[in-house]
């Protein structure tokens, strides 16, 4: 405890006091009157630095950085052999990006503990953040003095020299890493690497050379003297080292696909050809053991080049004979199923699908899909229902509201109307202008007789989002209606018609009886006898022109 140089007074025993209290106030989470505790306990001691300290905890705590700063520097300075205060006051500094003056206050902490050595971690980052690339190096320099040249500290050096623009001094670190290990092919190559920035370009591709006649499938000097050959545009040694590379069994898959994706840009740069390309991803996966990775990417490029749609779709089921559990490209195929409208192939990728990806939305959504323009509303509904089990706070809300839209109509069809609206609410909620669920919600409430007022707000809102929609058109018209706005309704089921050459028997009948209870009954018959010619087995349609008024039912 640093208290000064306060003798054992009455003030003194005050301060102990009150110190005493607000900390067994902190141990019962009475917060506010700690602060109060410690505020007094400052005012008795100016200089008490374990009340500062608390006290900036919860200016932080109040969002008040510059007093929490204030406080905790405060504390510190009075008390600077305390490595917690320290310590703290340097974060306060980098949570404020004051990265200098957090530097500062490290550099204090190590020269007073030189057994601390992730200090000189914590400052290399500092200084980073600063761009003040020499007190880095300097930084790297200490570090190596405690436990010698290492790979990351002169590969980080170097970095620093190059950026600074001094590729002499970076080609002589690496040259230092690589006589301390001579036998060691890597160091050789980054010193390469080195030397072919510093401009001494002949002598960089001799020892690549060195490297590879003494490592023939060292990736790292295939791929710098690749890209040598690349800058000097020697086609036919960047064509051969392209495919040592590919084909190098030393090689991550990792580096194939990096090195593939870059082929594919220069390939693109001159022309695109992709014979070139294909040919190489042929030879890449004509092995006992292809790799999925290269086969996904391949698929990619041939979409890229907009191949034959059966060869694209030969590639991604390659893909998954590879790898059954990789969702990108099965999703791909149900996609492409989609269009193609074939329904029992979606159903079919996706059943595969939820055992591989049961976490995965869309694959219960184009199931579902695809049952239902089967018109197989149990199974469709089933895979809805467990779709929504797999929904999360990151999934996307265009989806998940689609997923509840869909399941009230499903459940509307089967007649348990409450959970449809329940569903359509939850849809909603995730997305309020869904515009599909605003209507179906708004129709069904309106058939029920229910809650007609919130059913034209929610009507009302699709015919804004889209006024020459004719199915919109129709369910505001029939709302209006249901409320016995006989005239308003007629003026939007015109339009409706307007809008609709090809008027569905419904929608037709719609306007008969709304034409009928707005007076015109001579208007209605001609639209009911229309109606009744597209859905000749309407025996309430037939009722109506036969009686020659509107009858609910």
């Amino acid at each position: 405890m640093c208290l000064g140089s306060m003798a054992q007074t009455d003030v003194q025993r005050e301060y102990d006091i009150l110190f005493h209290q607000a900390m067994l106030q902190r141990q019962k989470s009475n917060h506010d009157a700690t602060f109060d505790l410690l505020t007094r306990c400052l005012q008795l001691n100016a200089n008490a630095s374990e009340a500062c300290f608390f006290l900036a905890q919860y200016y932080l705590e109040l969002k008040n950085t510059d007093k929490a700063l204030y406080y905790f520097k405060r504390a510190a300075d009075l008390c600077p052999e305390n490595a917690t205060y320290m310590e703290t006051l340097a974060q306060s500094y980098v949570r404020k990006e004051m990265y200098a003056e957090a530097a500062a206050v490290i550099e204090k902490m190590y020269a007073s503990d030189k057994g601390r050595q992730e200090l000189l971690e914590t400052l290399y980052s500092l200084y980073m953040q600063q761009k003040d690339y020499d007190k880095g190096i300097n930084v790297l320099n200490r570090m190596e003095a405690i436990d010698g040249r290492t790979e990351r500290t002169a590969l980080a050096k170097s970095t620093l020299y190059t950026q600074q623009g001094n590729s002499a001094l970076a080609a002589k670190e690496m040259k230092a890493l690589a006589d301390e290990h001579p036998s060691d092919m890597n160091y050789k190559t980054l010193y390469a690497s080195a030397l072919m920035l510093n401009g001494e370009r002949s002598e960089a591709v001799d020892l690549l050379k060195q490297v590879l006649a003494e490592e023939p499938n060292n990736i790292r000097a295939q791929q710098a003297l690749r890209n040598y050959y690349v800058s000097v545009e020697d086609a036919p040694a960047v064509d051969s080292l392209t495919r040592c590379i590919l084909l190098n069994p030393r090689a991550t898959t990792d580096e194939k696909v990096y090195q593939m994706r870059q082929l594919i840009i220069e390939n693109e740069n001159n022309g695109g050809d992709s014979t070139q390309i294909l040919n190489l991803f042929r030879r890449m996966l004509d092995t006992d053991k292809p790799d999925a990775d290269i086969a996904e990417l391949a698929a990619a490029y041939m979409e890229l080049k907009k191949m034959p749609r059966d060869s694209v779709q030969q590639a991604l089921e390659f893909v998954l004979r590879l790898a059954p559990d990789r969702p990108a490209p099965r999703l791909h195929l149900v996609q492409m199923a989609w269009e193609d409208e074939n329904d029992d192939r979606i159903i079919d990728l996706c059943r595969q699908a939820r055992q591989y990806n049961p976490e995965e939305m869309a694959f219960y959504y184009y199931q579902g899909m695809a049952y239902y323009r089967k018109q197989d509303t149990d199974n469709a509904l089933e895979a809805f229902q467990n779709g929504i089990s797999v929904i999360g706070d990151d999934s996307s809300p265009d989806i998940v509201s689609d997923f509840y839209a869909v399941m009230g109509d499903l459940l509307f069809m089967k007649e348990r109307k409450q959970e449809a609206f329940a569903a359509y609410d939850s849809c909603l909620q995730w997305k309020a202008d869904n515009i599909g669920c605003l209507n179906n919600y708004a129709y069904y409430l309106s058939l029920e007789g229910n809650d007609l007022e919130r059913a034209e707000l929610m009507s009302y809102k699709t015919i804004k989002a889209e006024p020459q929609n004719a199915t919109y058109l129709d369910t505001y018209a029939w709302i209006l209606f249901m409320q016995g706005r006989y005239a308003e309704a007629r003026i939007y089921i015109d339009q409706a018609l307007q809008n609709d050459s090809t008027a569905s028997a419904v929608i037709i009948e719609h306007a008969g009886d709304i034409y009928a209870m707005a007076g015109d009954i001579g208007g209605a018959l001609a639209l009911w006898q229309q109606a009744q010619s597209e859905d000749p087995s309407n025996k309430l349609l037939a009722r109506k022109i036969k009686r020659k008024k509107y009858i609910r039912k």
